[in-house]
């Protein structure tokens, strides 16, 4: 399908609304492998592939050029299982200590998240990951319009507040690999906040990502947080993938939501009822694409499949409703 009406014009507009303003352990993470045709299936890991902890991994997002990568984040049935038992068990846990009736997602409604940047630099040029804080500024203001429902989705309980800006040079730390020593030194440093707090990294990082994150668990560690392309902020320069919903997705995963291709057409997929069964991920802007004899189209406008940023407008409400729970179970005070 092509763009959603408008949905390109809002977000440059709030792109130059923005522009006078300055702006794990090995456990929980998440990302997006390089794009592939459209035809091309990603195929799921074997449990070898694997070498996170079950219940560790969270998502990425695909970028354009070069052999498709294995996505840590793309789980075995028994990882989803592990994760989904965790989930069940803290939901419970927490309807005890409330006092709640039930294993509603009850609580705040209207959540606000701190969000802490910190743009990691290899030099003060553009070049070397400097960007402006208005790209920054911007990003928050797509976190926001996304998941408030403004493009087109369902809105969801979650604002996101711009706390703080660190710039962070270090050569050693540039570009951002992903589940290396370096990746683990850096968060080590630089994570701020408590379990509600959104630390995001922005730099250079692995030739073929977009981005990974870290899916929320029962104990908060220094790897908690989201890692993104630099210029796939809002203005970048990763074409097709410069619009902000590479933020958007991984955001997603750190709210517990899976790909929607995960687990492909069988079992209960990403756990979430009202996203169509897709087989394999979705990449460019495919039309009329249906991989599974399920009802329903493959979601390829979800913020939580592998489309171009122009592509991707919307989470669902089951999706809202499972991001409210998770937050309640593991982040809520």
């Amino acid at each position: 399908m092509g763009l959603r009406p408008n949905l390109l014009t809002r977000r440059n507009a709030g792109i130059a609304s923005t522009s006078f303003a300055l702006l794990l352990g090995a456990a929980t993470v998440g990302f997006l492998p390089t794009a592939a045709p459209a035809s091309t299936p990603l195929a799921a890991p074997a449990a070898s592939e694997v070498c996170e902890p079950a219940g560790a991994l969270a998502k990425s997002k695909a970028r354009p050029g070069g052999a498709v990568k294995h996505d840590p984040n793309q789980l075995t049935l028994a990882q989803v299982h592990t994760r989904e038992a965790e989930l069940a068990d803290l939901v419970q846990e927490r309807a005890k200590r409330k006092g709640l009736r039930s294993q509603s997602t009850a609580a705040a409604a209207s959540i606000t998240i701190p969000v802490v940047v910190h743009v990691i630099q290899e030099n003060a040029t553009r070049a070397g990951g400097n960007i402006p804080d208005s790209m920054i500024t911007s990003q928050i203001n797509v976190l926001n319009q996304s998941f408030s429902g403004a493009t087109g989705g369902a809105s969801t309980a979650f604002t996101f507040q711009l706390q703080k800006i660190n710039r962070v040079t270090n050569t050693d730390w540039y570009p951002i690999l992903q589940g290396s020593s370096t990746e683990r030194a850096m968060k080590t440093s630089l994570r701020t906040g408590g379990k509600g707090t959104l630390n995001l990294y922005v730099g250079a990082v692995d030739p073929g990502l977009l981005g990974w994150a870290t899916f929320p668990k029962r104990s908060l560690d220094k790897m908690d947080g989201v890692v993104v392309l630099n210029e796939s902020l809002p203005g970048g320069t990763e074409t097709n993938y410069n619009l902000g919903d590479t933020g958007t997705h991984e955001v997603g995963h750190w709210l517990n939501l899976y790909h929607t291709f995960q687990g492909g057409c069988a079992g209960s997929g990403d756990s979430v009822s009202d996203t169509p069964a897709e087989a394999s991920p979705a990449y460019q802007c495919p039309t009329g694409r249906d991989t599974c004899t399920a009802p329903g189209l493959d979601p390829i406008t979800n913020f939580m499949d592998y489309t171009y940023d122009n592509c991707m407008y919307q989470f669902t409400a089951g999706q809202a409703s499972r991001m409210l729970t998770a937050w309640n179970a593991y982040r809520a005070a």
